[in-house]
């Protein structure tokens, strides 16, 4: 590449590849936690470790929801526990907005700053909580075509 990428940008592209591991066949959902510009975790929505996947077995919903699938921003932020990475003042990059639960996480973790790149079923109550607690909500633009660019910029090389 002859430009270097945006920050948001840079960590947003993590979080979607990230998604590509999703064992969910109805949404694909990447995470990234960030402290002063360096990765300490990521996760991608999936089963509990060791448990059948919804790609293998199907999804086992209960109300309109998945009851197997621990959600991307979750796995993310119980890796940095797991790890003693911690999280307070931290940002998260998320695929798709995060819902309700995902939110209270978010809160509870002190996260500062939530980065995402598509609204999904947004909730106007997590919205509200989000701003009540002071996090930062930042939409990331992505070009249609970044990965095709990356791709481009490095075959060419």
């Amino acid at each position: 590449m002859t430009n270097r990428i945006p920050w948001d940008q840079y960590f947003m592209a993590q979080s979607v590849l990230l998604s590509t591991r999703s064992t969910c066949d109805r949404l694909a959902v990447g995470a990234t936690v960030v402290r002063d510009r360096r990765v300490i975790s990521g996760g991608y929505n999936g089963s509990v470790s060791g448990d059948v996947h919804c790609s293998e077995v199907g999804c086992y919903v209960v109300d309109g929801h998945c009851v197997r699938t621990v959600h991307a921003e979750v796995n993310a932020i119980i890796q940095c526990a797991k790890f003693g990475a911690p999280t307070e003042g931290a940002d998260i990059y998320v695929t798709h907005f995060p819902c309700l639960q995902c939110t209270k996480t978010i809160i509870q973790a002190g996260v500062a700053n939530m980065y995402y790149l598509h609204d999904y079923r947004t909730s106007e109550y997590a919205r509200e909580l989000m701003k009540h607690s002071g996090i930062n909500m930042v939409q990331v633009e992505m070009p249609d075509d970044f990965f095709a660019q990356i791709q481009d910029d490095f075959s060419n090389k």
